[in-house]
């Protein structure tokens, strides 16, 4: 699957995109993972039904760079995201050169 930033189909998808295709969820509009503060993702996933838990499958949160945000889905074995470097949707392998601040589950 390409990257495409804001992307949300077939034609490209971005970190949220992403998550939001992977758990069938509505994309939370105004959001900038660049100025967004972590507070405010997490009461986005809170109000979508996530929690905090690891797990294949849970939406993680990451700071790849200074004042930077970025989610993926944990795969067991690493994170699969969208990868704007190589320009489409990726798995990295475990472990990740990036913080991990958090990852959630969907209650069921």
């Amino acid at each position: 699957m390409p990257f495409r930033l804001h992307g949300r189909d077939r034609q490209g998808l971005d970190c949220v995109g992403l998550t939001a295709w992977a758990w069938e969820v509505a994309v939370p509009t105004g959001y900038a993972l660049r100025a967004s503060p972590r507070a405010r993702i997490e009461a986005e996933l809170a109000a979508l039904g996530f929690v905090p838990g690891d797990a294949p499958g849970a939406v993680v949160l990451v700071a790849p760079g200074p004042g930077q945000l970025h989610l993926g889905i944990a795969t067991g074995a690493g994170v699969i995201h969208a990868d704007a470097t190589a320009r489409r949707v990726v798995e990295r392998a475990a472990p990740l050169p990036w913080a991990i601040l958090g990852s959630w589950i969907r209650e069921a």
